[in-house]
């Protein structure tokens, strides 16, 4: 075992650099494009309602393996050629998209209509709602949803080396072709996952505690005005 990482550990420590980069980049992608879906799909003009489902629906029931295998063998057929990694990089970012859809979607759903209603009595538009009174209080609640796309992301970029990008599975493929070391290398490799895995399980459960203790920010319904009035 010693020798092999000795002798590797160049191209292990590049193989997890990688892989880091492909979650990285795949998540935050992900969280981008599915907060806006998200919007779409809360959103009252219907054409978006329909376009945020469809997204979804398509991309949330599609195999990342099949999905990575398409958008790299694919997508050259049609002329468009993108490098190895980010192909593997767009297939998590278009696969993490929906499941973020849905987690920031549930914690919109988890903030009191009351809310939306006296942000459009002081004159907020939706957009304005969603930024500052809505998508604020939501949060609270997708902390560990969210960790758990990110979970999901960083295990999920393992299949991109049937693409052929370098990451530590591909790494770990090829020197088992070269040393015959199955067990030990793939040990290695899912120790890999495994911590950063439980890193971000335990972040995200900081988070979500630290969140938790925050008072709320909220504002108050018409009727709850008069009321105190």
């Amino acid at each position: 075992m010693w020798p092999i990482l000795r002798d590797n550990y160049p191209l292990l420590l590049q193989g997890l650099l990688t892989t880091l980069e492909l979650t990285v980049v795949g998540f935050v992608g992900a969280f981008l494009l599915g907060t806006v879906l998200a919007i779409f799909r809360v959103s009252p003009v219907r054409p978006l309602r329909i376009v945020g489902t469809v997204y979804v629906e398509f991309f949330r029931n599609i195999p990342l393996l099949s999905l990575i295998v398409l958008v790299t063998f694919g997508l050259p057929d049609v002329g468009l050629l993108l490098p190895l990694f980010w192909s593997g990089a767009v297939s998590l970012l278009l696969s993490g998209a929906a499941f973020v859809c849905e987690t920031v979607r549930s914690g919109i759903n988890t903030v009191a209509i009351g809310q939306s209603e006296a942000a459009r009595a002081l004159g907020m538009g939706f957009t304005t709602q969603l930024r500052y009174v809505i998508l604020p209080q939501a949060f609270r609640t997708m902390v560990q949803p969210l960790v758990n796309v990110f979970i999901g992301v960083l295990i999920g970029s393992s299949l991109c080396a049937v693409a052929g990008v370098a990451d530590i599975t591909n790494v770990t493929q090829q020197l088992n072709i070269q040393y015959a070391a199955a067990v030990v290398l793939f040990l290695i490799s899912g120790a890999v996952y495994l911590i950063f895995a439980l890193g971000a399980g335990g972040l995200g459960a900081r988070l979500e505690k630290r969140f938790s203790g925050t008072p709320r920010p909220t504002l108050a319904t018409p009727a709850e005005r008069r009321v105190g009035a």
